[in-house]
């Protein structure tokens, strides 16, 4: 009997220990486009850089190098765009704040 009661009370202990949650939580940065997007443009040039030492390596042969190559840079092209389009659009927003003021 006192075996199946410290069994409940270890059991319900195990439970509250790992389902309780605190009244605030500690939550992260909040992410914002830009911080996304300067995350995939640092995976980005950092896969050129391992496929580019892969090449050198003679892990690769050129026709694969070329079109991972190729598709990289396309990639990371496209991530600078848009990072610079939300640049400008925000340089943008502040100049029209300070005309308004």
């Amino acid at each position: 009997m006192t075996a199946l009661i410290l069994c409940a009370m270890l059991t319900l202990a195990v439970l509250f220990y790992v389902f309780y949650l605190p009244g605030t939580l500690r939550l992260g940065p909040e992410k914002t486009r830009f911080g996304y997007l300067k995350e995939r443009r640092d995976a980005a040039y950092e896969n050129l850089r391992d496929l580019n030492f892969d090449y050198k390596a003679g892990k690769l042969p050129d026709a694969d190098y070329q079109g991972m190559k190729t598709s990289l840079e396309d990639e990371a092209a496209g991530i600078l765009a848009e990072m610079e389009s939300i640049q400008q659009n925000a340089a943008d927003k502040r100049a029209r704040m300070k005309t308004i003021r």
